[in-house]
C-alpha cells in the first residue's frame, strides 16, 4: 500500500517539475563558454557611477570547417565574448585573473533590438547582446614568461 502512495507521490511531483505550463521564474537565457581571457578584466562605471568589471572570453570553433577542394583546411574562427558583471563579491575576484587563463564561463544573456530611429553605423542602431556574469571557474592559469 506504501508503495502505491510513493509511487502517486513521485508521479505527481514529477509532473510538477517538467510541468510545460509558463512560468517566469523558470525563464532562463544562458550561454556557456569554455575559452581563453582576451585580457586581463577592467574595472569600468556606468553613467550612474556603478562600478562593474568587464572581461572577454575568446573561443574557437571546432573542429574547424571542412577542407576545401584543394584539400586544405581553414583555420578555426576565434570568437570574442564581451562580459559584464555587477556582483562585487565576483569582482574582486575576477580582477585577479590574467589574460590567457583558460575558463569555464555561465553568463546570462539579453538581446536589444536597435533603437528604431537610431543610426545604424552606432551601438544604438544595432542588435547587442548583452552578457551578464554569473559564474567563472578556471580551468588552467596562463604559462607564466618569467624573465631571470
Amino acid at each position: 500500500m506504501f508503495g502505491v502512495i510513493r509511487s502517486a507521490a513521485f508521479a505527481r511531483a514529477a509532473s510538477r517539475n517538467f510541468s510545460t505550463s509558463s512560468r517566469r521564474a523558470s525563464d532562463l537565457a544562458k550561454l556557456t563558454l569554455i575559452g581563453h581571457l582576451g585580457r586581463d578584466p577592467e574595472v569600468k562605471y556606468t553613467k550612474n557611477n556603478a562600478e562593474f568589471v568587464t572581461y572577454v572570453v575568446a573561443t574557437s570553433n571546432y573542429p574547424p570547417p571542412p577542407p576545401d577542394a584543394n584539400g586544405e583546411r581553414p583555420p578555426a574562427r576565434t570568437s570574442w565574448h564581451r562580459i559584464l558583471s555587477f556582483a562585487e563579491n565576483s569582482n574582486k575576484y575576477l580582477l585577479s585573473l590574467k589574460k590567457g587563463s583558460r575558463v569555464y564561463v555561465e553568463a546570462n544573456y539579453e538581446l536589444r533590438e536597435p533603437e528604431p530611429d537610431a543610426d545604424p553605423s552606432t551601438p544604438q542602431g544595432q542588435r547587442q547582446i548583452f552578457l551578464r556574469h554569473e559564474s567563472i571557474r578556471v580551468l588552467s592559469s596562463p604559462k607564466s614568461t618569467s624573465e631571470d
